[in-house]
This record gives C-alpha cells, sequence and structure tokens, in this order.
C-alpha cells in the first residue's frame, strides 16, 4: 500500500508533460560523461562525480565551461566544445530509449495529453539523436531546444526553458498544468522555479540530498503511475500489475518534503 502522505490527492491533476531528453527518454548521458571523460583524460585530470551532477542537464557552452574550469584543464572552452561534439556526433544517432520512455510517450499521446520536449541540447545535435527514431518523436506537439532557441536566455537551472515550452502548447496550460520529467537536478529546480511539478528519474551518481527536491522520484519510467497526477492510467495487462497498490510492491519511490 500507498503510505498516507504519499497518497495521489498529495500531487496536483496536471494536463500536459514536458519531457527532458538525455537521459530520460534517450539513453545518451553515458556518451556525454565520456566524451568529456575521455577529454580529461588527455590532460592528466580526472572526470568525477561531482562534475557530472554539476553538468548534467546544461546547455553545451555551460557544459564545457564547467569541465574547463573543474578540471582545470589547459584549454579555452570553445576548444573543448569543439572536440566533445566531435567525439559524440558518430554515437549519438545509435543512443537506445531509456527503459519505460517509448511505452509512457506512446501512451500519453493516444490518450491526446499533450507532450513536448525542453531539453539543452542544441536543435542540430536534436536532429541526429532523433533522425531514425520519427516514428516516436513526432508524436510531440513541438521540441525546446535551449542551446539554440532565441526565446531561451537562460539554460537549467533557470525556468526559462519549461516556461517557453509551456507557452508553445496550443492551448497555452498555465505552468501548474504541467509535468516536468527530468534526469538532472539542474532541470528539476528548472522546472520548480517554473512553477511546475517534477518528476526525477535520477543517475545512479546523484546523491538523495539532490534528487529530494523533486517532486517525486522513480527508478525509471517503468516505475511511472500516471493516475497520481490525474493522467489517464496503463491498461491493465495479463500478468502485470497495473493499480498504484500493485505497481508500489515493486518499485521504490522517494518523496520530497513539498508533497506533505
Amino acid at each position: 500500500m500507498i503510505p498516507q502522505c504519499c497518497r495521489p490527492s498529495k500531487f496536483t491533476p496536471v494536463t500536459h508533460v514536458i519531457f527532458d531528453l538525455d537521459g530520460t527518454i534517450l539513453d545518451t548521458e553515458g556518451i556525454y560523461h565520456s566524451a568529456i571523460s575521455e577529454i580529461g583524460a588527455k590532460y592528466g585530470k580526472t572526470y568525477t562525480s561531482e562534475m557530472k551532477t554539476k553538468v548534467a542537464g546544461s546547455v553545451e557552452t555551460d557544459t564545457a565551461k564547467t569541465a574547463v574550469r573543474e578540471m582545470g584543464l589547459p584549454i579555452s572552452w570553445e576548444e573543448f566544445l569543439q572536440v566533445f561534439k566531435d567525439l559524440c556526433r558518430a554515437k549519438l544517432p545509435d543512443a537506445g530509449f531509456m527503459p519505460g520512455a517509448e511505452q509512457l510517450i506512446r501512451h500519453l499521446h493516444s490518450h491526446r495529453i499533450p507532450i513536448a520536449i525542453a531539453t539543452s541540447s542544441p536543435q542540430e545535435e536534436m536532429e541526429l539523436k532523433t533522425a531514425n527514431k520519427r516514428q516516436i518523436f513526432d508524436l510531440f506537439n513541438h521540441v525546446v531546444c535551449g542551446s539554440s532557441d532565441p526565446e531561451v536566455k537562460m539554460g537549467k537551472p533557470a525556468p526559462d526553458i519549461f516556461l517557453v515550452c509551456a507557452s508553445r502548447f496550443l492551448d497555452q496550460p498555465k505552468p501548474s498544468q504541467c509535468l516536468v520529467l527530468e534526469d538532472a537536478i539542474n532541470g528539476i529546480r528548472g522546472a520548480l522555479k517554473a512553477g511546475m511539478q517534477a518528476i526525477m528519474i535520477p543517475d545512479e551518481i546523484v546523491p538523495y540530498e539532490l534528487w529530494k527536491e523533486a517532486t517525486l522520484r522513480l527508478d525509471s519510467l517503468e516505475c511511472m503511475v500516471p493516475e497520481l497526477f490525474g493522467l489517464p492510467p496503463f491498461k491493465k495487462e495479463a500478468g502485470l500489475p497495473r493499480s498504484t497498490e500493485e505497481k508500489d510492491a515493486q518499485r521504490e519511490l522517494s518523496f520530497s518534503p513539498n508533497v506533505e
């Protein structure tokens, strides 16, 4: 059973869902971290878990500046960024879906729930990652690319990208009507600043004191219970648990103080 403090009534019903891309829909974070680590190693520097947390969810320029500063690299952030892009470009088209992402996207679309993407990636990189996955990505109403969209003045953890994303839905919902799905603390903080509820599906490197800031924490999108936020529930399939009580028995959920 779900604890009383974690009952669905403690969450606000939403009408729209905004997805992050890297580490939430697509399994690309490993590609990025590997590239940063490789550049650092070239100069005898170590790319630590703390550094990973700082760059996760950032726009490319911020990632480059943070990596150069934190590792003390003897190159400019512009030089770092060029090498970083070259290392990632060949691998990004082959990135697979994160567990549960494809199912959730199809489910929400089939129930006519407006969905969009708010990613720190530039438009060119977004197209590279999704070119051979159009069947899924064409289901989204729109995509906002923080690194190249002129309306996004500041990257995550600023709320800009989420507010811009919400404004581009045809019915322009209030921020409180939007639910954000994110893997990085920068994205969670940006969504909360925008006045939205934010579910975190954290990388294993994210410490508890950071992910507890989220409205809700899930081990993966396979653990998602849409009805907690007033969204249509998944259909019950033979042999698979679908009620909140059944699903709670097979997942670990942690809730932040702001929903108690």
